[in-house]
């Protein structure tokens, strides 16, 4: 499955998600949600997804991904007022220490689901 369209599948499940729940719950409530509609899609997932984080070659940390979509697109779920640059530059650290190229950045708290795509070829807002 292409990248765009594999997007897309994601987007659509969120935004089924959305429209069940609506705003206002904890980000944790939206993560577990779209786990459910994602394996209901028959999409391969895995959530809480441990990553290690490198500094020079050495091991500095490790980082929890929200969710990463069919090994291949790094999901970042939030339930915020508006959309912040910085969750942007975190999706593109998170690409970079996973080696993907695209990532979504969720917004669950909006009356409309926000969603962003985040890639290298990919500019910052869309």
């Amino acid at each position: 499955m292409e990248q765009e369209e594999l997007t897309g599948k994601i987007i659509g499940v969120a935004i089924r998600v959305h429209r069940e729940l609506g705003p206002g719950f904890l980000e944790s409530i939206y993560e577990e949600s779209l786990c459910i509609e994602l394996a209901a899609a028959g999409l391969k997932f895995v959530h809480q997804l441990a990553v290690e984080i490198q500094y020079r070659g050495q091991k500095v940390g490790e980082h929890r991904l929200d969710l990463l979509v069919e090994d291949n697109v790094v999901v970042e779920l939030k339930a915020v007022l508006a959309l912040q640059d910085i969750y942007f530059a975190t999706v593109r650290s998170y690409l970079r220490a996973t080696g993907k190229s695209v990532g979504l950045l969720m917004n669950f708290a909006a009356t409309t689901l926000q969603t962003k795509r985040i890639g290298p070829d990919l500019p910052g807002r869309i």
